[in-house]
């Protein structure tokens, strides 16, 4: 057996072997090193192709009042649609809208929700008011025209009616017809409307410079005012929108497609939205036939539009008077009062009590005619002057000893635009009355909402006996030469002075008889004159107007 020699030469063959291998080593790596290239110049044209291919940018327009199930459906198909079509990189939110029904405003807001989560989505605004803005706020980042109207966070409600039921037509629950106690739906108004902060605080987070307070009085900002408020996050128009939103998405070129006319397209939706552009027409009336009450909006309506114009003026019902009795109180019904006896019903069932009848005079001569056998005598929301002879008699009256009660109350269902108080001070300034135009609020306390003012001040008076708070609904202030026998606390505002003071509300000015002025008819309503000591000032009225002492 042959031991080699360490130091022993390979022959040729071996050589050749191991040349061989070598080379398919060298031919093995140039090849892994040709892949990674490839693999590496792929993932750059990738890259590079994905920045500069050519992309689509969304836009949603959301335009006019956004009120009825088929408009909130078509804007939704369109969310859905930039969420799931892969070649749209962005959206721009463009908003043009006084906002609308709160629920179909919401469902919108839910949806952009959704879609920022996804993609970058940036709102271009011209006008964004109430729910316009509470959709708008679901974006990213917020441009505004500088004379753009933003704002008016708030909420407005058409409560639930009063039910008069029928023995045919049954319900299970007091409020199954109604949806809502009349008495607590400014309360839930108020949930509805810190739904509507909250979620402009978490959208705008540090960037807002308004505190919860200001929020909700409801302003409207021009889009200057909107970005030092920190509603907006700059001045812009829609093409400042798009170049941050391509930004965003990493498309430096891009075409823009219209969402919701690609949607109605692609799916032939028959809904057309022009009529949104008659929002300024809208009434109360128009709101019931859409959504019957109780309903909720976030929804902007300016001032020309009349809101309320369908409320139902006080009806003439004729002359109405309880049985015999010693004493007899008469209401005005001849200078298009638009009070009613359900108004008076609650008052009416307390001077009965104390033996007494309420008789509703629908002409002047009939009330001039039993004037020298009253004991009192019931003004309340005049829409039309009194005459100078009317005034005499009325103050003959009072100096015979008698009581006179003169009542306003600024929200519209008792008033008539553009006269307002003028009626009512044309009889009441004779006295040394005079009541406010405008209407009182508190934005710190509040019963429901803002214009349920409580009353803690009183002066010791028969009208204000046993009084420690009352709650007055939407009352005006009241100025007299007499006495101030209730006021409100110095936390209140005038809507007309915008000054925040101790305001009066009931005034006395005591002759040989007795004047009242109350700047308030809500209170003595069912089931209102239940709150705090409101019955008990229904009471103590009662008693006045029969000659129960000053």
């Amino acid at each position: 057996m042959s031991v080699r020699n360490h130091d022993e030469p390979f022959s040729g063959e071996k050589l050749a072997c191991r040349g061989f291998s070598i080379l398919k080593s060298s031919r093995r790596m140039t090849a892994l090193s040709l892949i990674v290239l490839l693999v590496l110049s792929a993932a750059a044209y990738f890259i590079i192709s994905f920045f500069t291919r050519p992309g689509v940018i969304g836009i949603l327009k959301i335009e006019g009042a956004l009120l009825t199930t088929d408009q909130a459906a078509v804007y939704s198909q369109a969310i859905m649609e930039a969420m799931l079509n892969e070649s749209i990189r962005g959206v721009v939110l463009k908003v043009d809208s006084p906002g609308g029904y709160a629920d179909l405003v919401e469902q919108v807001y839910l949806d952009l929700l959704e879609l920022k989560t996804k993609k970058p989505l940036v709102a271009s605004i011209t006008m964004a008011l109430s729910g316009g803005y509470y959709i708008s706020v679901a974006s990213d980042y917020i441009y505004a025209h500088p004379s753009a109207m933003v704002g008016n966070i708030g909420v407005i409600g058409v409560g639930p009616p009063i039910l008069v039921p029928s023995e045919t037509v049954l319900e299970s629950g007091a409020h199954k017809a109604t949806g809502y106690s009349r008495l607590l739906f400014s309360f839930n108004m108020s949930r509805v409307l810190e739904n509507f902060v909250k979620a402009v605080e978490l959208s705008r987070g540090n960037r807002l410079k308004l505190p919860p307070s200001v929020l909700r009085r409801g302003s409207i900002y021009m889009g200057s005012e909107a970005l030092e408020a920190g509603l907006v996050d700059e001045l812009g128009s829609v093409e400042s929108a798009l170049k941050k939103v391509s930004q965003a998405a990493g498309v430096a070129k891009y075409s823009v497609v219209d969402l919701v006319e690609y949607v109605k397209s692609r799916f032939k939706a028959e809904t057309s939205l022009k009529e949104q552009a008659s929002w300024v027409n809208l009434t109360v009336g128009k709101l019931k036939e859409l959504h019957p009450p109780p309903s909720i909006y976030y929804l902007y309506l300016p001032p020309n539009a009349s809101l309320y114009s369908s409320s139902i003026a006080a009806q003439n019902i004729g002359e109405w008077a309880g049985g015999e009795s010693k004493s007899l109180i008469l209401v005005d019904m001849s200078h298009g009062n638009r009070v009613t006896y359900w108004d008076l019903e609650v008052l009416a069932r307390e001077l009965m009590l104390r033996n007494a009848s309420i008789s509703l005079m629908t002409s002047w001569s009939s009330l001039d005619s039993k004037l020298d056998s009253a004991k009192g005598v019931i003004i309340a929301a005049p829409t039309l002057p009194y005459s100078e002879e009317q005034v005499e008699r009325l103050k003959n009256f009072v100096e015979s000893g008698k009581t006179l009660v003169i009542m306003y109350d600024p929200a519209e269902e008792y008033v008539k635009i553009p006269d307002l108080t003028w009626p009512v001070n044309s009889l009441s300034m004779c006295f040394g009355i005079f009541f406010n135009s405008g209407y009182l609020y508190d934005e710190n306390k509040f019963f429901g909402m803002y214009r349920n003012i409580y009353v803690e001040g009183f002066r010791n008076h028969t009208l204000t006996l046993n009084l420690s708070r009352i709650v007055l609904f939407t009352s005006t202030g009241v100025c007299s030469t007499g006495k101030d026998v209730a006021w409100t606390s110095n936390t209140t505002f005038s809507s007309v002075a915008e000054t925040a003071k101790m305001y009066n509300v009931i005034s006395i000015v005591e002759l040989k008889g007795t004047v009242v002025a109350l700047g308030d008819l809500t209170f003595m309503q069912e089931p209102y004159c239940y709150v705090e000591d409101n019955y008990r000032l229904v009471q103590n009225l009662a008693s006045i107007l029969i000659g129960g002492g000053k």
